[in-house]
């Protein structure tokens, strides 16, 4: 078993980020932050980008919140590595609208889930898969769906995940 120290807190290590940093290989990186930045308000460190002689990222970083991702083109023999990104924000109908003008699909429309959570997904054109989180207090938790609530959180979940797998 590893020591539960093992892994470090922000406050111990100079530099970006947090203890977890994901990193995502897709094509058009500079797409991609062109996008993040127009629909979550996403800040470019801009000391961070580094291009190769050919003009592809080799690496990119952007801060959501305080949340930390960091991005390339894939190099010459590389495949894509997209990613599966929970994100809590203010308004997913909002978000979910601004998306739509760069190319996104909703995978899950914005539905009531539980602790006062209202829950949506989208994918983008890049391939990442969203789960976008709206505080929503006072809001109910649903009826599970094995108890007759709906269905719609799980199903559309399972109905993309199995779609990506053919």
């Amino acid at each position: 078993m590893v020591n539960s120290g093992s892994v470090l807190p922000r406050t111990a290590f100079n530099g970006r980020g947090s203890s977890l940093n994901p990193f995502v290989v897709i094509e058009d990186a500079a797409g991609f932050i062109d996008f993040a930045v127009a629909v979550f308000s996403a800040r470019e460190v801009t000391a961070a980008r580094t291009a190769t002689p050919t003009g592809t990222l080799i690496h990119a970083e952007l801060e959501f919140g305080d949340s930390l991702l960091m991005l390339s083109d894939p190099q010459r023999g590389w495949v894509t590595r997209p990613g599966l990104f929970q994100l809590w924000v203010s308004d997913v109908s909002a978000i979910l609208d601004a998306a739509a003008d760069h190319g996104t699909t909703v995978v899950t429309p914005p539905t009531p889930f539980y602790g006062e959570v209202t829950l949506a997904r989208m994918r983008d054109r890049w391939d990442n898969l969203w789960w976008l989180y709206q505080p929503s207090p006072g809001q109910p938790d649903p009826v599970p769906a094995w108890d007759g609530g709906s269905d719609v959180v799980f199903r559309t979940i399972d109905e993309y995940m199995q779609e990506r797998a053919r």
